[in-house]
């Protein structure tokens, strides 16, 4: 049986490690995705039109909101980004699924959107707020200034984890996987996700009187 695919949005406070899990469960299962975001910034040195981002103008954007063509969609520095919903949709009718790397904004949007019955939202947590910025310090690619801006907006970003299906607490990165692992295929077994399940069940039943 064939099953519909899921809209997987996966969100934390810079620094948790929301980026290592989701290349994780990528190598986990290549047939798992990332929404691939339209943007209406230049592209960069190596970016390639459709692996990276979709590339277009402010008036194609825009006409794409307009039209209801974007699960979600966000300004940036003067440059919009957003999520195509058409490359979304043919996942899901493909039994794909798709993963988000958005903020709760972005993950707002999407559960209001026509796909949100599909979406699956998990939101990753530091142990501590201590242990978060010791991680973002690590890096060694930030100024004070920008620890403490990261920091605040972290604050905000927690505020919101209760809009979540599911939390983890990343105090160890493989069991953090582990978990990750067990909420997607719990996810994808869920009956109502399951295409051609009530046929398979009819078929059985008939076999029992015949």
């Amino acid at each position: 049986m064939d099953r519909i695919g899921l809209l997987i949005i996966l969100s934390s406070p810079s620094g948790a490690g929301k980026s290592t899990l989701a290349r994780r469960l990528m190598a986990w299962d290549p047939a798992l995705k990332f929404s691939v975001s339209a943007t209406t910034r230049a592209p960069r040195a190596g970016e390639v039109e459709g692996r990276d981002y979709y590339f277009t103008d402010h008036a194609s954007f825009r006409e794409m909101v307009a039209r209801g063509r974007m699960l979600e969609h966000a300004e940036v520095f003067d440059n919009l980004y957003g999520s195509p919903s058409a490359p979304v949709e043919q996942a899901i009718a493909e039994g794909r699924d798709t993963l988000f790397d958005v903020d709760w904004q972005g993950g707002q949007q999407i559960r209001a959107s026509a796909l949100g019955g599909q979406v699956v939202s998990i939101f990753v947590l530091p142990p501590s707020l201590a242990e978060l910025e010791r991680r973002l310090r690590g890096r060694g690619q930030d100024s004070e200034e920008v620890i403490a801006d990261r920091m605040w907006k972290s604050r905000a970003e927690i505020s919101h984890w209760a809009e979540y299906d599911y939390v983890l607490v990343n105090n160890d990165l493989d069991e953090t996987e582990r978990n990750l692992r067990a909420i997607l295929t719990a996810e994808r077994l869920r009956r109502d996700r399951q295409r051609g399940l009530g046929a398979f069940v009819k078929s059985l039943m008939e076999e029992e009187r015949a």
